[in-house]
Formats: structure tokens, sequence, C-alpha cells
């Protein structure tokens, strides 16, 4: 029988979507039928910072799933909610690509003229691009991709700061202008990964799509979210983390900076890949002892 994938109708959802299911499809031999959902996160006008973040392209997902429209949902890994739904369940994490933010715009961004306007839609992007460049203009937008990169066309900003995985699976690497390095520019937790979602209660389905999932992708991606949940920041705070699994160790990094760019609670930390969510949690407890949660202020959360 032909499974049903709910996805996002956007390019860059249906692409990482369809992505998901070639994959499933050579691996199994099952047809995988795409079906597009409207999430609120598509329609609102309101900025993401706006919204709070966590979940505004969810939880349509979610109830098409509840609701027996679909048997399983790609979401970007960086959208989801940290707070666990009990009714459905993570059954895979795919292999992350490039966890890298990228800029795309005339010039590199140490060569951008002061008052050049970036922009972006997140307050993470901003702040420590801010951190950086302080003599620069941050804007913000929101759009898919294509509408955010056409905005530097039509005048409004003179560059733009996206995911660089995103970016490469809908074909517009080639007009990377930088991409920009973790010691730069740290990314979102979950950054470059992909959460294949169903019922929690589907024991069958869980087990045929952990033919998808990533071991090392899962450990690092658990301890990055879970320095998020444990700062209790939504996914548009100004919080970065990213983790690697070498398959003996765990390094994690992870940055909360004020949006101003002023000041910054930056810490490390390693351990065992199977305790990666107490990596983060200690992390967290770490840097808010430092006072990482008195940073990201209100307009954050």
């Amino acid at each position: 029988m032909t499974l049903r994938l709910g996805t996002r109708r956007s390019l860059m959802a249906t692409t990482q979507s369809q992505m998901v299911a070639d994959s499933y499809t050579e691996r199994t031999g099952r047809a995988i039928e795409l079906v597009g959902v409207t999430t609120f996160g598509d329609v609102t006008k309101a900025q993401v910072a706006q919204l709070g973040g966590t979940g505004v392209w969810v939880s349509a997902l979610r109830d098409k799933l509840i609701e027996g429209e679909i048997d399983f949902a790609v979401h970007s890994l960086k959208d989801l909610p940290t707070k666990p739904d009990p009714r459905v369940t993570l059954a895979a994490i795919v292999a992350r690509h490039d966890h890298r933010d990228a800029l795309v715009g005339p010039a590199k961004f140490a060569d951008l003229p002061t008052g050049a306007r970036i922009g972006t839609g997140s307050l993470r992007r901003i702040a420590m691009l801010r951190a950086l460049r302080p003599d620069l203009e941050y804007v913000p937008i929101r759009g898919n991709a294509d509408t955010r990169i056409g905005k530097i066309a039509a005048g409004e900003v003179d560059a733009v700061v996206l995911a660089s995985a995103g970016l490469t699976r809908i074909g517009r690497d080639v007009e990377i202008a930088q991409i920009f390095e973790v010691e730069e520019l740290l990314p979102a937790p979950g950054q470059g990964a992909l959460a294949v979602e169903c019922l929690s209660d589907n024991a069958d389905l869980i087990s045929f799509l952990g033919v998808l999932d990533d071991p090392r992708t899962r450990s690092a991606v658990s301890a990055e979210r879970s320095v998020l949940s444990a700062l209790e920041a939504g996914c548009s705070s100004p919080v970065g983390a990213f983790a690697v699994d070498d398959g003996q160790t765990l390094n994690l990094t992870a940055a909360v900076v004020s949006i101003d760019g002023q000041q910054t609670v930056r810490k490390s930390a390693a351990g065992s890949p199977s305790e990666s969510v107490k990596l983060g949690q200690l992390l967290a407890a770490e840097m808010i002892s430092e006072g990482a949660d008195r940073l990201m202020g209100e307009q954050s959360r």
C-alpha cells in the first residue's frame, strides 16, 4: 500500500520531502505519495520572531497525522518544538546535510559596505551577525527562499542569510557569496537535518521508517535541542548550537547572544553520544549560571 507523506507546499519543503520519499522507496521498494499541507506559518504575514517560532509550521502536519489523512510527515528539524507531543514520535532523523548558514549577495560579509542591509527573519542570525559587524543594518524579512533572494534584486535588501543546506537542495547554492563557519555564526539547533514523524502508537510504521535514521545525526541534534529546551528558548531565540558525533565522542558547542550583539555566553563540552540529552542539559546549566537566560530577552521568547 502506498504511504502518504505530509509536507508543507513550499518548493523547499516539497524538495526535502521528495528526497526522503525517494530514499525510502529506494531502500524498501514501497511507493510514497506526497500530500501538501498549508500551515499557519505559511499563511500569516507576521514575522517569525513575533510568532515565537515554535511549531508554526508543524501543528497542521501533526493534525493531519492525528486525523489519519497522512501516514507520516517530514519537517526541517530546526522548526520542531522541543517539548514532546505524546501523540507523535520522531521515527527517523535523516543524515544531516550542511549545517551552516550562507550569505547570498554581491560580496562576502566582510566586504559589504557600511550600512548595507542584510535580510533575515532569524533573531539568532541578527544577534550573531551584529556582534561581527554592528555597522550593518539587519532587516527582518520572511517568505520562502526564492522570495527572500528576490528582495535583493528588488532593492529591498543588499544581501540575505539562509541555511546552506536549503539553498543546495533547491539548486540555488551557486548564488552563495559566503558560507559562515560555526566560529562566526553558530547554526540553529538541528539545522540541516530532516525529521520524520508518525503516530507514536504505530509500531509497525515506526519500525519501517527506522531505515532512514542516522544514529550520529540523532545524537548530535538531540544534544543541540536539549540545550534549547533547558534554556526554555523557542526556535526563534538568539540561541545557536552545534554538535558532532565522531562515533566515540560527542562534541557540543552552544551560544546565546544578546540581540544587540554586545554580549555572548558561549560554552563547549564533550561526552558520550549515548548521553547526548544530559550533555546538552549540563551545558545549558553552565550557560545559565553565566547569565545566558537573561541575554535572550523578552522579544525572543
